[in-house]
């Protein structure tokens, strides 16, 4: 008997053990998967018991929660709600949804945060009520106004960042909308904005510097594969190439022409240099063939492409395809055919020449900051990797800057200050309008900001705008707004 008493007592102390291993795993380990587990609906309404945290920029709270005198006790208030939304997000009970920073960092907005552990802790010892922590973003609210009414009405995106530490200075989008809407708790009302919004043709929901329906990034491309080029070793900025006015793609009967129609500055080659300086299509096209759909692919994806980068935000990855034949690569020499790409993407492409040839992961958020205002998490910057060495990426600058000071990036020119800059203009169809773009940085020597701007639907001027009439001077606002900080 006392040997069978044995066996069931070692029986009930392995099921005790293997019970409270079990909870401790789910309690300790798994809380913060749990917890950020959208499909968790206990997590999202307790997290509406507790005071969230402010999202702040620059010392201003954007994101705060006031009393809601409903059973979900707070709700959020966005302070220039159109201007920070592709930034905040939204968060609602209502809609069970949460998007930006508001989804991106909802556990430490709402303290549940593992680093937030201690702190909880004491919050029940002395009695005090559970209030999120605040979350310090790496954006500048000045540089942010700049590139909002600068961008204004027009369909698009700018992103600045700083090329030595990823940090996104400013990230706006439009059209935009208003987050207080679908921060309200009244169902009627924030359904019926929700559904407005949604079915809205221009996609005002779109993060489009970010992601949303990536565009060609038609001439900015053309730096990354005029990187391939001097990276394989074989090619230099004077190396030339045959320079007619039309090209047949391999094996089609299609042909493609330079921008304005004629060949590439009058005599029976060009150079690399000046084909990306007056932005010729043709001898990119050859360049890219010569190249293969290979190597450019593997210098694309060092800058980020067919990557998704968290920053703490998810970024929609830009696309170089695999396996293309030399007609499909020919068109990608100049960012047409099936390359996409995001502002962020084409931003970390000048910021990686900018830093000397190494890309830096985006980032978008310092630190977080308790309600006792202890520090209590921190986000330092980190190397994605290394796109070019130190010499190209000087080369590659000079080349940029160029093409401001001499070539078809003039309006992006700033008194004083020598940028760096590449146009781009992206045909969508025989007679959509144009997609137009610029990237670059500034100064050239000293460099403090990398930017990319897109504006869609041709900028209101269908086939007639370019990136340098109307995505360039945006582009010289913003990194004006920086270097007079």
């Amino acid at each position: 008997m006392t040997k069978e008493l044995r066996r069931l007592s070692i029986l009930m102390l392995i099921m005790f053990l293997a019970l409270f291993g079990a909870t401790s795993w789910i309690q300790v380990v798994e809380a913060e998967a749990l917890s950020a587990n959208p499909a968790n609906k206990r997590a999202l309404y307790d997290s509406y018991e507790v005071q969230r945290g402010a999202i702040i920029a620059g010392g201003i709270p954007i994101a705060t929660s006031v009393p809601s005198g409903d059973l979900y006790s707070w709700q959020r208030v966005y302070t220039d709600a159109e201007m920070w939304a592709p930034v905040t997000g939204y968060i609602n009970p209502v809609l069970n949804s949460a998007t930006g920073l508001e989804q991106a960092m909802s556990q430490q907005l709402s303290g549940t945060g593992g680093s937030q552990f201690l702190s909880r802790i004491e919050r029940i010892l002395t009695g005090k009520p559970p209030r999120g922590s605040n979350v310090v973003t790496s954006l500048d609210p000045a540089v942010q106004q700049v590139a909002f009414e600068a961008l204004g009405d027009l369909q698009g995106a700018v992103i600045a960042i700083e090329p030595d530490t990823g940090r996104i200075l400013a990230m706006v989008t439009s059209p935009s909308y208003d987050t207080n809407l679908l921060a309200s708790h009244n169902t009627t009302e924030v359904n019926a904005a929700f559904d407005e919004l949604d079915a809205d043709p221009t996609h005002p929901l779109y993060n489009r510097a970010i992601g949303g329906n990536l565009n060609p990034p038609a001439s900015t491309f053309k730096l990354v594969v005029a990187s391939a080029a001097f990276a394989s070793g074989e090619w230099t900025p004077e190396s030339t190439l045959p320079n007619p006015i039309r090209y047949t793609l391999p094996g089609t009967n299609t042909q493609v022409q330079n921008s304005g129609g004629g060949d590439c500055g009058g005599a029976p080659t060009v150079t690399i240099a000046d084909a990306l300086r007056l932005s010729c299509n043709i001898p990119f096209a050859e360049l890219a063939v010569e190249l293969g759909d290979d190597a450019i692919r593997v210098e694309a994806e060092k800058y980020g492409f067919n990557r998704s980068f968290t920053m703490p935000l998810e970024s929609t990855p830009s696309t170089y395809p695999r396996a293309l034949s030399d007609d499909q690569t020919a068109l990608t020499g100049f960012g047409q055919g099936d390359v996409r790409a995001t502002p962020l993407q084409m931003a970390m492409v000048s910021a990686g020449i900018a830093n000397g040839g190494v890309v830096m992961n985006p980032m978008m958020v310092d630190r977080v900051i308790g309600p006792d205002l202890s520090v209590q998490q921190t986000f330092d910057p980190s190397e994605f990797g290394r796109a070019l060495d130190e010499r190209l990426a000087a080369e590659m600058t000079g080349l940029m800057v160029s093409n401001v000071e001499n070539g078809v990036a003039g309006n992006a020119r700033i008194e004083g200050v020598q940028v760096a800059g590449k146009t781009g203009t992206a045909e969508n169809g025989d007679t959509d309008p144009y997609t137009l773009w610029f990237t670059g940085f500034a100064p050239a020597d000293d460099p403090q900001v990398a930017v990319a701007v897109v504006v869609e639907d041709g900028g209101g001027q269908g086939q007639s705008g370019f990136g340098n009439t109307i995505a360039a001077p945006i582009a010289k606002k913003v990194m004006e707004a920086v270097l007079n900080r």
